[in-house]
Parts: structure tokens; sequence; C-alpha cells
């Protein structure tokens, strides 16, 4: 069954969302050469704590982290600790979330630490984050959940393939109904499967967090001994992009972003719905 929130219900959600971009600020300010995963772990605590929200993740499953940190070729799931030290060159996908009254927002970005990376590493960071916001344009009244995921994988295949490789579109992970829980139906692919039909119509009150995963090789996972790291089979490195978004009467509205994704959808024609955090 999937979750119809009311337009109040929608409201609180955004405050969460807004917790959630305020821990993405915070953590690309410490995602730099010399810090460890837990210190951006620490960071996100911090801004948890400063807006009276609780943490999505840590206790979720057992996950003993408020955020995942995933270095490199760990595509998901990776757990912050003291030991991992960022490198000059890593990329670093940050995922996390924050709960405010019982309502949850979710979100993911890449980070780039330090400088000189490969062309083709920038790239598959803008082809993922650009095709998440393929997806976001495709949530709007009349379509259907498989419009998201044709989107993701249509925007994904358009681009050149990097040298030497080829975009991998993660299949065993992908996007989720948010709400009342962080993880509820329908779950989103982000490419097409014939087999699982069309899903549900897109309805306004329907929210989903839309999170492609892209690997610069295989698609292919495989799971490490702590039951929660995910790293690609093939050693190639990852990105993951995701923000929680809301179809409203007036159009989708993006939770996690700050400005609720008006710049962005409106490049793409598109009306983002009015923002309720700037009401007065």
């Amino acid at each position: 069954m999937v979750e119809i929130k009311t337009p109040e219900q929608i409201a609180k959600m955004r405050e969460a969302g807004l917790v959630v971009a305020a821990i993405h600020a915070a953590t690309r300010k410490v995602a730099v050469p010399g810090a460890t995963t837990k210190d951006l772990d620490d960071a996100a605590r911090k801004v948890l704590a400063e807006h009276g929200a609780k943490s999505n993740f840590l206790g979720y499953g057992g996950f003993p982290a408020t955020i995942c940190t995933s270095v490199n070729d760990v595509v998901v799931h990776g757990i912050p600790d003291a030991e991992t030290v960022l490198q000059d060159g890593d990329i670093i996908s940050i995922d996390c979330g924050a709960i405010i009254d019982g309502w949850h927002g979710d979100a993911a970005y890449t980070a780039f630490v330090g400088s000189g990376h490969a062309p083709e590493l920038v790239e598959l960071s803008r082809v993922t984050e650009e095709s998440m916001w393929a997806g976001i344009a495709a949530v709007a009244k009349g379509n259907r959940l498989v419009d998201i995921s044709k989107a993701i994988e249509g925007y994904i295949r358009r681009q050149p393939r990097p040298a030497g490789g080829k975009y991998g579109i993660v299949e065993d992970y992908g996007g989720h109904g948010i709400g009342s829980q962080m993880h509820m139906d329908p779950h989103l692919l982000n490419y097409v499967d014939r087999k699982r039909g069309r899903g549900p119509k897109l309805v306004p009150g329907f929210c989903i967090a839309i999170e492609p995963m892209v690997n610069l090789g295989t698609a292919k996972t495989h799971v490490l001994d702590d039951d929660w790291t995910v790293k690609s089979n093939d050693g190639s490195w990852s990105s993951h992009w995701e923000h929680s978004v809301a179809l409203t009467e007036e159009g989708p509205l993006v939770l996690t972003a700050p400005d609720g994704g008006k710049a962005k959808l409106a490049e793409l024609g598109i009306t983002a719905a009015p923002d309720p955090s700037s009401r007065s």
C-alpha cells in the first residue's frame, strides 16, 4: 500500500528534509583530506541535535551510525569509523536522514575530496546526479512509477560511455516510498523491468525517495562481512545521489533540497510547488 500524505504532513516532511539539507552542508565542509568518516558522522549528529531532530539511520536494522559514508568503490551503506581517513582524490557518497515529529527525510550526495580527480569520475557524479533530476522531473500527476525509472535509465543510457568503460546502473538497490517511515512502498528501480509492470499512478500526496547509484564499471555488487557495506564487484568507483520528493496539487516539491528544487526544476521547464517552509 502506498501512503498518501496530506499537505500538512508534507509540510512536516519538508521540515525534516531541511534538516537533511543542513547535514549535507555541514558534512561537505568536513569532507577534506585527513578527515575520518567518523568526523563526518559527528558533524551530522551535531546538526540533528541543533534542530531537535532524530536520526532515522542510527539503529535502523542495527546500523551503528548516523550517516552512511561510502568511499570510492563502496556503493552504499558504508559505516563511518575513526580508521577510515579521507585522502586527496577520493570520492565519497554521504547518505543521511532525519525525523521531525515522526516524519522522515532522506537524501544523499557524492563529494570530491581534495582535487585532481580524473575527468571520468567528475562525469560519473554528474551523470548520476542529472539522472536523479530526470527522475524527479517525471514526478507528475498522471504518470506512473515506471516513468521515473524510465527517465533515470534513459538519461544514463544517452550519455557517452566513459573512456574504456561503461556506466553500471546498480540493480540490487533503489529508491523507495517515504513518509511515516524511512522505507515504504513502493520500491523504485533505477531501470525499467517490464516484468514489474507500470507501478502505481502518481497522485498528489505521493512521496518518493529517488536515488540512482551508478558504477564506473559493472553493475554487480556484493556485501562485506559487516552485513552493511556494499562494494562493486570489479572495484570500480561509484556515485550515489538522492532526494526525497513530494507530488502536490501544484507540482513536485523536492523536500530535501534547500530551495525545494525550484532552480533545477526551472532548468528542466518545470515549476516547483510552493515551499511550505517559506510561508508566513
